[in-house]
C-alpha cells in the first residue's frame, strides 16, 4: 500500500494517521522518497491527537540528514548504518537496550545475596566444635610417708579455664610407694599441660614429679 494523502489539511492528516496504524512507512516495508516528503511537509512532530503520525514522525527524525538523503526506491537494509524498518523497531528506539540486562543483573545479586546471608545465617547456629584431649597424669610422691589422699586434694584444688578432673586411683611404683594416677580433660586453646604439671609440681611437700602416662584427642 502507498499513502498518497494531503497532509496540509485535519482530513489528510486523520487519513495519514489511520494509514500509518497499519503500515510502518507510507510505501512499502522500508523508509523510501514517499517518508520524506512526507516528513518535510510536516515540518515538525504532530499533536497527540495523532499517535500513529507521532511514532512514525520520531522514528524518520532519528535518521540523519545524511541517511535520509540517500533514500530513494531503494530498499533501506542496502543503505550503509540502515536503522531498523518495522514499526516494532520504532518503538524500541526509545528503549534502553541494556535496561533489562541490567535489571536482571541487579536481581541475581540480589537472589546471590541472599543465599549467602542465609548460609551465614545456618552456618553461625551450628554449635563450634571445641578441641579437647584427655590427659593421664602419673604424680609421684616423695616417699612411702606422703599422705596420698592429701597429696590428691592438693591436685584437685587446680582450676584453670577448660580443665575437669576425672577419676584418679593409686598405683604402686615399689618399695612400698604408690603413685597417684589421675585424668584431666582440657581445652586445647586453653590449657598449657606444661603449665599444668607445673602448677602441679608447686605442691613441694607432697609431689615429686609429675609425667604424662597418656594424651589423646577427644
Amino acid at each position: 500500500m502507498v499513502f498518497s494523502g494531503d497532509v496540509s489539511t485535519p482530513k489528510g492528516l486523520g487519513e495519514l494517521n489511520q494509514f500509518l496504524a497499519e503500515n510502518s512507512y507510507l510505501s512499502g516495508f522500508v523508509p523510501t522518497k514517499a517518508d520524506l516528503s512526507v516528513f518535510e511537509a510536516l515540518g515538525k512532530a504532530p499533536a497527540a491527537t495523532y499517535p500513529h503520525i507521532a511514532r512514525w514522525y520520531k522514528h524518520i527524525a532519528s535518521f540523519e540528514a545524511k541517511e535520509r538523503g540517500t533514500w530513494g526506491g531503494q530498499a533501506l537494509a542496502q543503505v550503509a548504518g540502515a536503522k531498523p524498518t518495522t514499526a516494532a523497531a520504532a518503538d524500541d528506539d526509545d528503549v534502553d537496550l541494556f535496561g533489562s540486562d541490567e535489571e536482571e543483573d541487579e536481581e541475581a545479586n540480589k537472589i546471590r545475596e541472599e543465599r549467602l546471608a542465609a548460609y551465614a545465617a545456618k552456618k553461625s547456629k551450628k554449635p563450634v566444635l571445641i578441641a579437647k584431649s584427655s590427659v593421664l597424669l602419673d604424680v609421684k610422691p616423695w616417699d612411702d610417708e606422703t599422705d596420698m589422699k592429701e597429696m590428691e586434694k592438693h591436685v584437685r584444688t587446680i582450676e584453670m579455664d577448660g580443665l575437669l578432673w576425672g577419676v584418679s586411683k593409686l598405683l604402686p611404683v615399689g618399695y612400698g610407694i604408690n603413685k597417684l594416677q589421675i585424668i584431666c580433660v582440657i581445652e586445647d586453646d586453653k590449657v598449657s599441660i606444661d603449665l599444668l604439671t607445673e602448677k602441679i609440681e608447686e605442691f613441694e611437700d607432697f609431689v615429686q614429679s609429675v609425667d604424662i602416662a597418656a594424651f589423646n584427642k577427644i
